[in-house]
C-alpha cells in the first residue's frame, strides 16, 4: 500500500474563526449544542470519508466538528489536546488512505510559524443528521 503524504486537515485560514467568534458570546458547550440543534445523533461510525468537497472543520473543547453540509456533520470526541483548532490552528493527521479513523492521531500547529502546539487521538464519528 502506498502511503499518503502528511494530509492537512484544515487550513488555519478562517476555519477556526467561526467557533472563535461563537466562543466570545458562548461557552463551549453552548455553542455545540447551538450546531447540532434540530439534528439526530446516528449510529457512531469507527471512520468517514475526508475527501468532502467542502467540509469545514471547527472545535468545542475536545469535540472536533466535521461540517459536511447544512444536513450533515460528524463530532468527534477526542482524548483532548486539540482544542487549538477553535483559535485558528491547523490539524495534520497522518492518513495512509483516504479516511479518518478512531484511533488516528493528530496534532494542531500555528501556521505561521508552524510551532507544534498539541495532539490529539481521534475517537469515533458521531453523525448528525437533518431529518
Amino acid at each position: 500500500m502506498r502511503k499518503l503524504p502528511l494530509m492537512l486537515l484544515v487550513a488555519s485560514v478562517g476555519l477556526g474563526a467561526g467557533s472563535a467568534a461563537l466562543a466570545k458570546r458562548d461557552t463551549p458547550e453552548l455553542a455545540y449544542r447551538k450546531l447540532i440543534a434540530g439534528k439526530v445523533a446516528g449510529k457512531p461510525q469507527s471512520c468517514i470519508d475526508t475527501r468532502f468537497r467542502q467540509s469545514q472543520l471547527s472545535a468545542y473543547g475536545n469535540k472536533l466538528i466535521y461540517r459536511v453540509s447544512d444536513k450533515l456533520v460528524y463530532v468527534n470526541e477526542t482524548n483532548g489536546g486539540c482544542e487549538r483548532v477553535a483559535r485558528g490552528d491547523a490539524l495534520i493527521s497522518r492518513q495512509y488512505q483516504t479516511r479518518a479513523c478512531s484511533g488516528d492521531i493528530a496534532q494542531t500547529v500555528q501556521l505561521p510559524p508552524n510551532i507544534p502546539t498539541g495532539s490529539c487521538a481521534l475517537g469515533m464519528f458521531t453523525p448528525y443528521t437533518k431529518p
